[in-house]
């Protein structure tokens, strides 16, 4: 009887009307561990037959409009901390089959993006003729001034790596290395998760660790 139900509920769709639509975008981007785009947001949330790319083209915009969702210079999107506390409060009205899609859907991509940006794959063709494969680690993007305004910041809340690192998961060799200035570059995931933490933007830290 209960998969019967299961079942005619995914037949009439869980998307009804557009606050359907934003439960779900929000339920995604508080799941990513990665800015992203507007197509895989779409992609991303596509787990039922009744959301339309149109519906998430319009959601999007309102979601940043209000507060939910910030739009980065390069046209991807992050979960702002007000779209993270909507987040827990309207997840429960989503669909469980439509969840659990959703979340398989993310928990892919974190990975997918993950391993792509820790080893970068590099074709060079040899004098032979043949084609040579090689594989290293992708650069970071740098930040001049992360040294600096890290431990600025960490000083002005008294802040040790080890207690900065257990508060947000980052390791601390990692956290004492931009603060010494032997490592400049961060990585996208490191940054948002610094910004949540400092309540900043990801453009107002990116600012911030630039210079600017």
């Amino acid at each position: 009887m209960f998969t019967n139900e299961v079942t005619s509920m995914e037949q009439h769709g869980f998307i009804q009307d557009m606050l359907d639509v934003k439960v779900l975008i929000l339920f995604v981007m508080a799941k990513l561990s990665y800015p992203v785009t507007l197509q895989t947001i779409y992609e991303l949330c596509y787990q039922d037959d009744k959301l339309s790319y149109f519906d998430v083209s319009v959601a999007v915009p309102q979601m940043v409009q209000s507060g939910h969702l910030q739009q980065l210079p390069d046209d991807t999107y992050v979960i702002t901390d007000k779209g993270r506390e909507h987040e827990e409060i309207t997840c429960d009205a989503i669909a469980y089959p439509v969840m659990q899609r959703a979340l398989m859907a993310v928990q892919r991509y974190n990975t997918r993006i993950q391993r792509k940006g820790l080893i970068e794959t590099k074709i060079e063709q040899e004098e032979t003729g043949d084609y040579l494969a090689t594989k290293r680690r992708a650069a970071m993007r740098s930040f001049k001034a992360a040294p600096e305004v890290l431990s600025a910041w960490m000083d002005e809340r008294k802040l040790t790596a080890a207690e900065l690192s257990r508060q947000t998961g980052i390791d601390a060799g990692i956290l004492r290395k931009i603060m010494t200035g032997r490592e400049t570059a961060v990585s996208t995931r490191n940054l948002m998760t610094l910004a949540r933490y400092f309540g900043l933007s990801m453009q107002e830290l990116i600012d911030a660790f630039s210079g600017q």
